[in-house]
């Protein structure tokens, strides 16, 4: 286990691929960890470097006391790239992830070459929702929402999967100061006027199934930034990495030579 002490918080990261790939970064969504992405590094094409890391709160890394703002998030995403000595990456970021990849294109274009956005939105849900979650789970745990999280993340073919009942089972082992400091984040995010403002490749990617961040919401979102290419994978929900990895690293991939970031085989 590999951690990077940031001063104020601790986040345990993983580097894959060729050292001196071109750097790629992967910021996973709410309730999971680094290991959203196993099924997916190893269909990714070589000559990437590709760094993951566990979100504060989530994972191994630690957890501040809640809440936590969007910019903080945005924040150890950026130190996280100066730790490993990351620029001018591919960032790819899912549900909350996406929210982070917006921030920090805004605020460090140098970091970011391209961006992905994968179910997820400029804004996700309302304040008022977000608050009656965090109101929940501090009463009853993450028991509570599990079975109605997986309803919103997988279609229902998928949900008795051994990937399904993995990521329930990260979601309820998810501390609880760590899930509820994310969703204050979450709530308090509105990013239509930044991200409408960003100029650079960006690939939005929405799950058929999704019912955390539908389709439409996903297409509205890449409709902000001039040029951005819109995706949608059949058949998959809200962590197409999970459950569609091998269309997902396709769309991934063809994105990767589209914008001349790793050269086609």
């Amino acid at each position: 286990m590999v951690m990077a002490d940031l001063g104020d918080v601790r986040l345990n990261y993983r580097l894959d691929g060729d050292p001196k790939g071109a750097p790629v970064v992967l910021i996973h969504a709410l309730g999971t960890d680094l290991h959203l992405w196993d099924a997916l590094v190893p269909l990714l094409p070589p000559g990437l470097l590709i760094l993951r890391y566990s979100l504060r709160g989530h994972g191994e890394s630690s957890v501040p006391p809640a809440p936590y703002s969007m910019g903080a998030l945005v924040r150890d995403a950026e130190r996280m790239m100066d730790h490993v000595g990351m620029r001018d990456a591919l960032v790819v970021g899912l549900s909350i992830g996406g929210l982070i990849a917006q921030g920090l294109a805004v605020k460090r274009l140098d970091l970011v070459r391209a961006a992905v956005l994968s179910n997820t939105a400029a804004k996700i849900g309302t304040a008022g929702m977000w608050q009656q979650r965090i109101e929940g789970i501090r009463a009853e745990g993450l028991d509570s929402i599990a079975d109605a999280t997986l309803e919103r993340w997988f279609a229902r073919s998928f949900r008795q999967t051994p990937q399904a009942l993995a990521c329930r089972e990260r979601l309820i082992s998810t501390p609880v100061d760590g899930y509820c400091g994310c969703a204050a984040a979450i709530a308090g995010t509105d990013f239509y006027t930044p991200t409408s403002g960003l100029r650079l490749p960006l690939l939005a990617i929405a799950g058929s199934e999704d019912g955390s961040t539908p389709p439409d919401l996903v297409r509205e979102t890449a409709d902000l930034v001039p040029g951005s290419r819109f995706a949608l994978i059949r058949g998959a929900g809200h962590l197409p990495c999970v459950d569609q990895p091998q269309a997902y690293a396709e769309t991934l991939t063809q994105f990767l030579h589209e914008t001349g970031h790793v050269r086609p085989a």
